[in-house]
């Protein structure tokens, strides 16, 4: 019997990679075959996808970026890429077709709509991203990591949280270690692609913390590119032990080794940080579509597991007064941590599974 093929198509952030990373992993062990549609941008998250996923560069496009003739360019690179995506699965034939969002998702999505191909989409944020709230309409299941979402007055959607990675999930079960004199760590992520503001702030409050906190104290930064020799060196003449990278291949490690993460609140950052349970203080993105970021982090923070500080009020010394809440009380960051697994939803992956399931059978009743 032929094995079943889950066409996974999704855009190129950590945020859309990683959730399409956590269902890959689980229809693998299921026995399917998994085949990953995305861009040059996406392909650069793929190095946690297990070995025998396919993964497949195609061709796409947004009016977002590039100039006049970019922009002129763009209806005939998704034509091309929605033509190339259909005549590819007239011939593999993908049992079912899930996309995750990001303009990476239209050619496959549209091209499973045209065949009439059983076809689901993943929201990760509490507000529709613009390429899944042009497909809400045309799949079968709208699946909502952040609930409630802001959706159509037409459209249903399913709760199903937002899939982990396995790694993630190894370390749901990790105890929380409390503030103390000893040493610990603090982890600051700017989602897959860091962010300046973090890099710009963050570092100079950590600075301004009181000396005997310093000396125990081990900060891992992520950094853009462009930041991080800046970063690295700012640490260093501080005489602040850190460690300095544009991406963490480890985060679920350091996740759980950390006292406090300080982080954008992407829906995968959230995700993660509920799952395996720590204190964090959330800095929503203050561009972000429809402010989304500020939705994802709320659960967290109504819970009593984060403290949120918008862009607006985002200083050093906002922030050290926030990191020094949580390092000097120890007993108010061990309920933080409490309170942030209560969030959390381990089963999403399975959740997703039981859907992509469901459309199969659908698909060949």
């Amino acid at each position: 019997m032929n094995q079943p093929l889950l066409l996974i198509a999704a855009g190129g952030t950590g945020g859309h990679m990683f959730p399409a990373q956590a269902l890959a992993e689980a229809m693998l062990t299921r026995g399917w075959r998994v085949k990953l549609s995305t861009d040059a941008r996406g392909a650069r998250y793929t190095g946690g996808f297990p070995h025998t996923t396919q993964i497949e560069q195609i061709s796409s496009a947004t009016f977002a970026r590039g100039g006049l003739v970019a922009k002129a360019m763009v209806p005939f690179r998704v034509g091309a890429g929605i033509l190339g995506a259909t005549l590819k699965m007239l011939r593999e034939k993908p049992t079912v077709v899930v996309g995750f969002g990001g303009y990476p998702t239209i050619p496959a999505m549209a091209a499973a709509t045209l065949l009439r191909l059983p076809r689901m989409i993943h929201e990760q944020n509490g507000v529709l991203g613009r390429v899944n709230r042009m497909l809400t309409k045309r799949v079968d299941i709208v699946a909502c990591g952040t609930w409630p979402t802001d959706l159509p007055e037409d459209v249903e959607g399913v709760h199903v949280g937002n899939p982990v990675r396995s790694a993630v999930l190894d370390r749901s079960e990790s105890g929380y270690i409390a503030p103390g004199d000893y040493p610990m760590e603090i982890l600051v992520i700017g989602g897959s692609q860091g962010a300046r503001i973090l890099s710009d702030v963050i570092p100079p409050a950590i600075a301004s913390l009181p000396i005997e906190r310093l000396q125990n104290l081990r900060v891992s930064h992520q950094a853009r590119g462009e930041d991080e020799a800046r970063v690295r060196a700012f640490y260093d003449e501080q005489g602040i032990a850190a460690d300095v990278q544009q991406f963490f291949t480890d985060v679920p490690r350091r996740m759980s080794e950390a006292q406090l993460i300080i982080s954008r609140a992407g829906a995968s950052s959230v995700a993660d940080i509920s799952v395996i349970g720590r204190p964090s203080i959330l800095i929503p993105y203050a561009a972000a579509t429809g402010d989304h970021q500020s939705a994802n982090a709320r659960g967290l923070v109504e819970a009593g597991a984060a403290i949120l500080i918008p862009e607006s009020k985002l200083t050093p010394q906002s922030v050290a007064e926030q990191i020094m809440a949580v390092l000097d009380n120890a007993d108010g960051a061990l309920q933080m941590a409490r309170a942030a697994a209560t969030c959390g939803r381990p089963e999403a992956t399975e959740h997703m599974v039981s859907l992509v399931e469901t459309l199969a059978q659908k698909g060949t009743s």
